[in-house]
This record gives structure tokens, sequence and C-alpha cells, in this order.
């Protein structure tokens, strides 16, 4: 889904690029613009992933959940995705998708799996009890300075308002709450693959919540999503209200949630991950 404010030549056009071999099977090359420490930033794969099903012929409606699961890293370079239809009802569609990439002895290897659940939104009884928190006007807000940061935060303007990474690792306790205004940059209109991504750009809780940047990684993200495509089109390219948090740090493992609003304060999606850390 693109529009009149969708620049030509957009990085993440360019990184959900897919050239399909049959239905649901397609080779693609990853992108050096959304490269995070050892691979692409684990909202790039999830996007790439749903973008996977959104163009096999056989889709089924829009997209409900998602969850990806990082079984190892995906390496730079050609990869293959498979993603299948499983079972197809009336109003709803299950499906399976697998990327995979060739090790250094040529062997097929799974980097990533996911799960996903499209469906025909009908109209029914509609109510939003998650309010978003009140924020400042995203125009008003410093913009994050990503200078040096990592590649994939170049694609992302971001104004934080609420619980910024640490300037100091001092080991000092903090609320792991985040709340910011973020888009891609440069600006995009919004779609299902752009807003999947979108629900990953939060660093790792647990790098607020005792101001120590320990190893980190997500090993399993869940994406609600409560938006339909009028919803997307009507949010066009303006910046999106998230929120993050965390409920546990236990054992090398926590989770980490987070809400993303459009800019009129309806909730687009809900996301839940566990991610792993070590001392």
């Amino acid at each position: 889904m693109t529009d009149s404010s969708t620049p030509p030549g957009h990085a993440l056009d360019a990184m959900l690029a897919l050239q399909p071999r049959k239905p649901g099977v397609y080779e693609g090359h990853t992108h050096a613009g959304y490269w995070n420490m050892v691979g692409p930033y684990g909202g790039a794969t999830a996007a790439l992933m749903l973008h996977s099903i959104l163009q096999h012929p056989d889709c089924l409606g829009d997209p409900v959940a998602l969850t990806v699961n990082f079984a190892g890293p995906v390496a730079a370079g050609p990869y293959r995705i498979e993603a299948t239809p499983v079972r197809t009802n009336r109003s709803t569609q299950h499906w399976t998708v697998v990327l995979l990439q060739d090790d250094e002895n040529g062997d097929q290897q799974v980097t990533t799996t996911a799960t996903a659940v499209t469906a025909v939104r009908r109209d029914t009884f509609s109510i939003e009890d998650g309010r978003p928190p009140h924020m400042p006007d995203p125009a008003t807000c410093e913009r994050f300075d990503t200078t040096g940061a990592m590649e994939w935060l170049q694609r992302y303007d971001m104004r934080v308002v609420t619980g910024a990474i640490p300037k100091v690792w001092d080991d000092s306790a903090h609320e792991p709450v985040s709340q910011l205004w973020v888009r891609d940059n440069p600006p995009r209109a919004l779609d299902f693959p752009a807003l999947a991504a979108l629900c990953d750009v939060f660093f790792p809780r647990v790098w607020l919540r005792r101001a120590r940047r320990v190893p980190a990684g997500t090993v399993s993200i869940t994406t609600y999503f409560h938006a339909d495509r009028a919803q997307l089109a009507a949010q066009g390219d303006q910046h999106v209200l998230g929120q993050a948090d965390a409920q546990a740090f236990r054992n090398g493992f926590f989770d980490q949630s987070a809400q993303v609003w459009d800019a009129k304060g309806q909730l687009l999606a809900t996301s839940h991950q566990t991610v792993y850390y070590k001392e």
C-alpha cells in the first residue's frame, strides 16, 4: 500500500523487494540500510515476513496477528522466503513462513520462522479502552540524535519524550517505560509492513531498567494489528505515538510490550516480545 506521500526509491521498499519464483516462494537480498549489530534489525525482518504473505496471490484480507521467531542471525547476502497458507476459512487465513539462507557449506538453514493470521474485517461492535498517554506535539519535540548509531536507526525520525536511552551507564535504576513519536525517515506512507517494523523500534528495556548496556536480542515477537486499511491510509506519513514497557527480568530473559497509536490517538497495533540478555 503506497500513496503520493511515499517517496520514490525509499529504503524500506528496497528492503522489502522480493522476486517471486512461484506462488509463495520468493528470493531477495539483505539491505545494508537496516543493519543492526550482527544482521538486520528484528523489525525489518518482521516486516519482510509479513510482506511475503501480503504479496501471495491467495492472501485473504489484512493482517490480524504476526509472530516472528528469530532462530539465528540473518547473514548479509541472498535469502529465500517460503510463505504457505496452511488453512483458509470463510473470513480468516492461517500462515507459516520461513526465511532460509545457505551456510558456509552450502547447506540451507532456517534463520527465521513466522506464523500469521489474516482476515476479512467486518463491521461489528467496536470500542477502544487502550488510551494513549498525553504527549506534546511531535513538532515541538527534539529529534533523537542518531549520529554514529547503528545503521537501521538512520531510517527513523524519533522524538523521544520520556525514557530515552541512558546517557550514563552507571547501574542506576529506572522505570522501563519509553514514550516517543516516530516515523520512517524520510517520511513514507504507513502500511502494514512498515507498522510491523515500527513495533520493534524500541531499544531493549533492560538497558533502561538498570542503565547497563548488556548484550540483548529479541527471541520472539508477536504483533497484533488493530488498524484496517482505511485507518492506515488516513495516517499517511505522520508520526505515530509509541510506548514500550517491561514486566519482568529473570534468568536471562525479559518481556517487552509496546503500543502504537496513530496521530489521532487511535490504537494501530500492540506487540509483545521476549528478549534474551546476558551478563
